[in-house]
């Protein structure tokens, strides 16, 4: 259910990236969130249902109770004749002190393993990072553990919440923090405000990380993704270790065939630029023996449009294992947000990993959000 929040601060972080202090107008409406969470948000903006959705990490410490920051990029055409992005213009141009905006949650899986002792490995590209400082946060008042925080941006004047990760990362010994500027400018050499040049690749990672057992943390836009996952591979870091927020299929974050360049959806997004959290894994990662019934049936899914029934495996959700299997249903939130992915259920029952916002009409399935409970077909 959507709640109202007052805009209690609103704060320039950069030439383009602004936050805004939410606190809940309701007496209820405070709730606790993990680390790497985020809210959907209904943007009031022209379109046919006279809003939009679209979902904001969550930036501020999970800690601080009573009221939640969000860190959004304003993002505008990369061309002529493609509009700006309607909510992170409307947030930036329209919002003010005192104002209110209807948001969901706290939701999202891409989330800090609080029971895990591994150091611990954030990287960050442009705003990706809002979830990693809630993440920072936490490892840096809460634990012991050591904690590696690598950045990449194009220089200074981009760079969000930077004096903020700066004084976490002196806290305490154990913190190390990275940054990585592909442009700095003159001001930025003056200030030594950068630790590298260029893009964060095999080699960067091999100078700021000894070797060990990590769990990794992984945001930002797809390029950053996709050759920050491929040096990590490389390193021998294993997908199970690798939590990312994706903006797209599993796929995105393998190697592309030649020639073949991702590019992200716009669509309702979860925090500022980013798709559903998800953890990147290939079928090898997943459990071998297929789940099966309470009678000791194998549980079965068929693909009925692509004549195709195969047993079921672990999965983070119904798209994922579709998307295992070769197919490319549509989807654009994968939060159960949108309603872009619904299809058919023709026969069986799936049970929701996380309630969607509007729950499909008997006969439908959201598949980003739900499993399997019994054998199924689906129309895909």
């Amino acid at each position: 259910m959507f709640r109202r929040f007052k805009v209690t601060s609103k704060v320039r972080e950069s030439r383009t990236i602004t936050s805004f202090q939410l606190q809940p107008v309701g007496p209820q409406g405070w709730r606790a969130f993990e680390p790497g969470q985020f809210f959907v948000f209904k943007i009031p903006v022209r379109d046919e249902r006279g809003h939009v959705l679209r979902n904001y990490s969550i930036s501020s410490p999970a800690s601080r109770t009573g009221r939640y920051r969000i860190t959004v990029k304003r993002e505008t055409a990369p061309v002529a004749g493609v509009p700006d992005g309607a909510a992170s213009c409307y947030l930036h141009d329209h919002v003010s002190v005192g104002d209110e905006l209807l948001a969901e949650g706290p939701r999202g899986e891409f989330q800090l393993d609080r029971t895990s002792s591994r150091p611990v490995v954030l990287l960050s590209g442009g705003v990706g990072l809002t979830p990693l400082v809630s993440m920072f946060h936490t490892l840096a008042h809460e634990t012991e553990r050591r904690v590696y925080f690598i950045h990449a941006c194009d220089n200074g004047e981009v760079h969000a919440l930077g004096e903020e990760v700066r004084e976490l990362a002196a806290l305490r010994h154990g913190l190390t923090l990275h940054v990585c500027y592909r442009f700095p400018l003159a001001a930025d050499c003056a200030a030594a405000a950068y630790d590298s040049v260029g893009i964060v690749t095999a080699d960067v990672l091999r100078r700021v990380l000894p070797l060990d057992d990590y769990d990794v943390y992984l945001c930002g836009p797809p390029p950053f993704m996709q050759g920050v996952y491929a040096a990590l591979r490389s390193l021998g870091v294993p997908r199970h270790r690798i939590a990312c927020e994706t903006f797209g299929p599993a796929t995105v974050l393998e190697e592309p065939e030649i020639g073949q360049v991702h590019q992200p959806a716009e669509a309702p997004r979860p925090a500022a630029q980013k798709r559903r959290p998800r953890a990147a894994r290939s079928r090898t990662a997943k459990a071998a023996e297929a789940a099966t019934t309470a009678t000791g049936h194998a549980i079965m899914v068929e693909f009925r449009r692509s004549k195709r029934s195969v047993p079921w495996e672990d999965a983070r959700s119904l798209l994922d294992f579709a998307e295992q299997q070769g197919l490319k249903p549509d989807f654009s939130c994968r939060a159960g947000v949108c309603g872009s992915c619904k299809v058919a259920l023709l026969e069986g029952e799936v049970a929701y990993v996380q309630e969607p916002l509007d729950p499909p009409e008997e006969g439908s399935a959201l598949i980003c959000s739900c499993k399997p409970r019994s054998s199924i077909v689906v129309d895909l």
